[in-house]
């Protein structure tokens, strides 16, 4: 082994893990959503369970990502980045299994529901190591390819749990089954972490009290930085939502467009142009400013809205016009993945990240009401155009805004984040 150049360490010599890794560590994030929405809905479904009590359970699944900040201080203040994953990946695999081959019946519901809720609540726990890892791993020249690869893996793990994981319900003896390849393939996914040094927050202290001391000082400071604020209020922008995406099956017929239309556009072929979309958006993040990247991408997914608003109802207009909502869509997950690295920086990556997702899901959730209300009265155009205004008005909102922060000063806020926890303390190794 070759030494490293004079004046630098072997850590700081050591090359940057390839992005892609990280397609590998958040795939088992994005199966767990596509086999408990796609596959076990459809499964509950044959079972005779009705739509209103397949929606409870499915409800379960998107609980614990509402709550995981609550949480996500234990990855930063406890054990490694890498631990963690191991211990997420053993758990979850071991739920998804134990649930799969759970018998589908009315009977069995409560304890279907808990095994849900118990499954992504430890996979939660996944994403949040492949974040941390993400934030003290990747520099900052590469954090925008890292972000495309990273929801590259969130959304084609959706399409391996929900398509493949159907697709193996269907033709293996006990379709419970499928269930038991998935969590195989998730537990292997493990093995990248090979390639990763065994990380710890750098908030860590010996007294825990002094660790989360360290962790709220990270977080407030990030907060008083103009990048941390500006890429917390674009997490609250009604931009990139993919809001529509919900409501494509809703509306196909006007465009004249069948089952089979609609689950070729919102299933595989939706997804690998949502995963292009994805690399694309990270490619670009790595050339221009994240945010500014992310807000032109906001602005293509707006403009794919009007043209399928004024274009004629046609089927390939439906298939044209909501590949190209999904790629641009795909562009936007890379790109806000590449704001909140920006706005995060180290410390406490795992709860600062998490705390960033969670919050990015209210205004997806409160504009796919305001898009049922908008069919309901002014019909398919009026809805497609209402998201469309919704974005365009949120860009011109964020640039007067950061216009505004950017050019005068804010009294007790930092031009860069600087965790307090990474000067005063110094990170101490825990074994279990």
């Amino acid at each position: 082994m070759k030494n490293a150049p004079a004046g630098l360490s072997a850590e700081a010599a050591r090359p940057p893990v390839h992005p892609f890794l990280f397609t590998i560590l958040i795939l088992p994030m994005g199966v767990a959503t596509g086999y408990v929405q796609v596959t076990l809905g459809y499964l509950l479904a044959e079972a005779g369970v009705s739509v209103e009590k397949i929606a409870a359970v499915v409800a379960a699944s998107v609980l614990p990502h509402v709550l995981k900040f609550l949480w996500a201080p234990l990855v930063d203040t406890s054990l490694t980045f890498k631990k963690w994953y191991w211990l997420s990946g053993i758990a979850s695999s071991l739920v998804l299994v134990a649930m799969s081959l759970l018998p589908l019946t009315d009977a069995n519901l409560p304890l279907l529901t808990l095994g849900i809720y118990a499954y992504h609540f430890f996979i939660s726990f996944t994403g949040m190591a492949a974040a941390g890892l993400m934030a003290y791993e990747v520099p900052a020249a590469l954090q925008g390819r890292a972000s495309g690869y990273y929801q590259m893996g969130n959304l084609g793990g959706m399409d391996i749990g929900g398509g493949l994981g159907l697709l193996l319900a269907q033709r293996l003896p006990m379709a419970g089954l499928a269930g038991v390849v998935l969590g195989v393939l998730c537990l292997g996914c493990c093995l990248a972490l090979l390639a990763f040094r065994d990380q710890q927050a750098t908030i860590r202290a010996e007294r825990i009290a002094d660790t989360y001391r360290a962790m709220g000082q990270d977080v407030w400071a990030t907060l008083r930085t103009k990048s941390g604020w500006l890429g917390l209020v674009i997490c609250l922008l009604p931009l990139g939502t993919a809001a529509a995406s919900g409501l494509w099956s809703a509306v196909a017929k006007e465009w004249q467009s069948g089952a089979d239309t609609v689950a070729l556009v919102t299933g595989v072929l939706g997804g690998l142009v949502s995963a292009m979309g994805c690399l694309v958006g990270g490619w670009a993040c790595d050339r221009v400013s994240p945010r500014y990247a992310y807000l032109l991408f906001g602005l293509a997914a707006a403009a794919s809205l009007v043209g399928m608003a004024y274009a004629p109802r046609t089927e390939p207009i439906f298939i044209g016009g909501t590949l190209l909502y999904a790629l641009a869509n795909g562009m936007c997950y890379a790109g806000f993945t590449a704001v909140t690295l920006e706005a995060i920086g180290k410390g406490a990556a795992a709860t600062k990240y998490s705390t960033f997702a969670a919050i990015s899901n209210l205004p997806a959730y409160l504009l796919t009401y305001i898009l049922g209300f908008a069919h309901t009265r002014f019909g398919s155009g009026g809805m497609l155009n209402t998201e469309a205004l919704f974005a365009v008005g949120a860009v011109v909102f964020f640039l007067l805004l950061q216009r505004v922060v950017l050019r005068n000063h804010i009294p007790g806020w930092r031009k860069q984040a600087t965790a307090p926890a990474e000067i005063a303390l110094l990170p101490v190794p825990i074994n279990i």
